[in-house]
């Protein structure tokens, strides 16, 4: 079926069209609140952040220009909100009680789908002892898959000191995740 653009359902949602509006949020609400979800731990304050940065954006929706993609733009309000949430209030969540990223429950988990989460997991708890900024660069390029020059023109920073905090947060992600193999 014929998809349409983000472009299309900017205009639509502008004149007024709730439809349109809705299908931007359907379209970005996981993706959103996986993002805030890993920057923030915690699942309330992930969905609290989620609609504080979908208001956000519907009420800037008229000063989106189009310059760049709709989602790059998406991702700057919300790395502005989680901002934010962080000058609001220090994250304290403790590794037990991070959240379980498999929603999943159909009592037929396979011994390859409790590895993947069990990793993720561990990937999960390793990136809440990362730095804010290098927190978010690697949510940005592994997460959701933005270049290092889109990453650095939305955080308003050069791209050299965007890959030097996704290398030096992939470091200290490498040695955390060792240390934890080797314990476990």
């Amino acid at each position: 079926m014929f998809e349409r653009s983000d472009d299309t359902l900017i205009k639509q949602a502008l004149k007024g069209r709730q439809g349109a509006w809705d299908k931007l949020v359907t379209r970005y609400q996981k993706p959103i609140y996986h993002y805030a979800l890993r920057m923030v731990s915690n699942q309330d304050d992930a969905l609290d952040l989620m609609q504080d940065i979908f208001i956000s954006v519907y009420r800037n929706l008229a000063s989106f220009r189009g310059e760049s993609p709709f989602k790059g733009w998406l991702f700057k309000i919300a790395h502005y909100r989680c901002i934010e949430f962080y000058r609001k209030k220090k994250p304290t969540l403790s590794l037990d009680e991070a959240p379980n990223l498999d929603d999943r429950d159909d009592g037929h988990c396979s011994v390859q789908v409790m590895y993947d989460n069990q990793q993720a997991q561990m990937l999960y708890q390793a990136m809440q002892s990362l730095p804010v900024n290098q927190k978010l660069v690697i949510e940005m390029k592994f997460f959701q898959q933005f270049t290092f020059d889109e990453i650095a023109q939305q955080l308003g920073v050069s791209t050299n000191t965007i890959k030097s905090r996704a290398y030096s947060a992939l470091d200290k992600l490498k040695i955390t995740l060792e240390v934890d193999y080797e314990a476990g």
